[in-house]
């Protein structure tokens, strides 16, 4: 698939007002014409405005032209919910998959996450359950998210994964230490979220920069608050000179770093405006020769974090908890 994939929740909820429904389709369908073929979605994209279900719903219907050539993600989540082993599992996962098959208007799903783990639910009962859903054909793969690396490596035992979704980049990497190394190991893909850091790795978001919509996960990034846009202000500067050097954008720059760093990652940057989701797939044209790789990471090692974000590897008890860890 494609080197850099979207990820399509901005269209339903969490950064503010947003798009038309055609608009969305339309970007979708530019950024399938561009060459991306890895569309990122979730049953629980719909925010305040919507509904559950809205963001498969655009997307499945965006991408039904091309359904074939594209590779689908989309995820569930237990949400308080405590299932059994077994029988009972499968029936409740088994619900979710045909409602998001009939969202996104397909028979199979490429990908599908557990979008965060219980501590009530051993991830084990998951894979197991998987396994039967990979079988009948309408799952091809599945994954986990916000997850580290001993939940990896129980899960992918019972039930080999395809990939793990969790945040990743030049701000967020925690997941260099223990994550990636198990996956790469195993043959997992990384899927990194918010791999430009909720906008601020693109140099477009300012300490002035308002998030007050109520339904604007940004308010809730670390890294975005005023104090700590201005002390990371450094790794922007160091952006912006290998974004003159290579004549690209500093997000260009920062998804090529990572595409130069690792073989199995595949970062899904999203974005309510098209020529972001333009600019942004446009990362995987620039090329970091190898000395430019080294010293940009030697340098980007020496550089302190401001806000460190991080994660829990839990899903919390309610949607709105929940919206405030994305």
């Amino acid at each position: 698939m494609s080197p850099i994939g979207m990820g399509c929740m901005a269209f339903s909820h969490g950064y503010g007002e947003v798009p038309t429904e055609q608009y969305g389709i339309e970007a979708i369908r530019r950024a399938y014409d561009y060459g991306c073929t890895f569309f990122d979605t979730a049953e629980g994209y719909g925010g305040q405005q919507f509904w559950p279900g809205h963001n498969e719903q655009l997307l499945g219907k965006a991408v039904a032209p091309m359904r074939e050539k594209v590779v689908l993600a989309t995820k569930f989540m237990f949400m308080g919910t405590i299932c059994k082993e077994g029988p009972e599992m499968v029936a409740f996962i088994r619900r979710h998959i045909e409602q998001s098959l009939k969202n996104l208007r397909t028979d199979y799903i490429d990908l599908y996450y557990l979008h965060r783990v219980n501590r009530q639910i051993p991830v084990e009962s998951v894979a197991r359950a998987m396994e039967v859903f990979i079988k009948e054909g309408l799952i091809r793969g599945w994954g986990l998210s916000q997850v580290g690396a001993d939940t990896i490596r129980r899960a992918h035992e019972v039930t080999p994964l395809s990939a793990v979704q969790n945040i990743y980049s030049m701000v967020e990497r925690g997941i260099e230490q223990e994550v990636i190394p198990c996956c790469m190991e195993r043959g997992i893909g990384v899927v990194p979220f918010s791999p430009i850091a909720s906008g601020f790795l693109s140099g477009k978001v300012t300490a002035q920069t308002n998030f007050s919509h109520s339904d604007d996960v940004r308010k809730f990034v670390p890294q975005l608050r005023k104090e700590n846009i201005e002390a990371n202000q450094p790794i922007l500067d160091l952006l912006a000179e290998y974004a003159e050097k290579k004549q690209a954008t500093k997000a260009q720059i920062s998804l090529a770093w990572m595409l130069r760093k690792y073989p199995n990652v595949v970062p899904i940057p999203g974005s309510r405006n098209q020529e972001r989701i333009m600019e942004n797939l446009g990362g995987w044209n620039v090329a970091l020769t190898d000395d430019e790789f080294q010293r940009l990471d030697d340098t980007l090692n020496s550089l302190p974090v401001h806000g460190y974000r991080g994660f829990e590897e839990y899903e919390g008890g309610t949607m709105a908890d929940w919206g405030k860890k994305q």
